[in-house]
């Protein structure tokens, strides 16, 4: 009995932790049954949402499963660009402008709708008018502008949507808007379905500077307010 005393008190069972702690970086942490690790990864899904959880669990990709949010507004932002070439009719807005020369594109190259259709459908979440109406496609050659416009619209209300305001800028050297601009802002509220007071156009120039400036292009920029229904 005198004898186990000593074999009780003896160091190397101290002297294990104390390898914890003078070379943590290399002890393999594996062997203890809390983990730092995984408690941080259990902080972190607690922000993730039951929607997106449940489609995880099933095997699905969150982004194709999950509905899109009913958001009360939505924006959207559209931009289009279109060469300047004799031989062709200059249409803004479903209008017709005398010039010189007008865009070169596969449908009616309607700078303006093509903007705004764009704008609409990124406002939606969609894919933009390249997607829907590819350039490539036979049918869509020559086509009027309006067609794509009153399939945005479509898409608009099917998603329980409607137009709070639109605003778009023109951006041409030549020729001036404003005799035509009362037209387009009238054509293209009909067009929408919304009154005219919620659509505003405006129209620069580009100081003569590169293509647009020099009257070899024509751009457009528009930004929409989508309000739920």
């Amino acid at each position: 009995m005198a004898m186990a005393a000593p074999i009780l008190c003896a160091s190397p069972i101290p002297q294990k932790p104390l390898s914890l702690y003078t070379k943590s970086h290399s002890f393999p942490l594996s062997q203890f049954s809390i983990l730092p690790t995984p408690m941080k990864t259990v902080v972190a899904r607690t922000s993730v949402s039951a929607a997106t959880t449940t489609s995880l669990e099933g095997g699905q990709s969150p982004l194709s499963s999950m509905p899109s949010k009913a958001l009360p507004f939505r924006v959207g932002h559209g931009f289009d660009l279109h060469r300047l070439e004799p031989g062709y009719p200059l249409i803004i807005g479903g209008i017709n402008i005398p010039h010189d020369r007008g865009c070169e594109a596969h449908s009616d190259g309607d700078v303006l709708l093509h903007c705004v259709v764009d704008a609409i459908l990124g406002a939606l979440g969609l894919p933009d008018i390249g997607q829907i109406f590819p350039d490539n496609d036979p049918k869509w050659k020559g086509a009027p502008s309006s067609v794509f416009i009153k399939e945005a619209v479509r898409l608009m209300h099917e998603a329980g949507y409607e137009l709070g305001n639109l605003d778009a800028t023109l951006i041409l050297q030549r020729p001036k808007v404003s005799p035509h601009k009362e037209a387009i802002k009238a054509n293209l509220s009909a067009l929408i379905g919304a009154d005219p007071s919620v659509i505003n156009l405006k129209a620069k120039t580009h100081e003569k500077v590169d293509s647009l400036g020099e009257n070899r292009s024509i751009a457009a920029h528009t930004v929409v307010l989508l309000m739920k229904k």
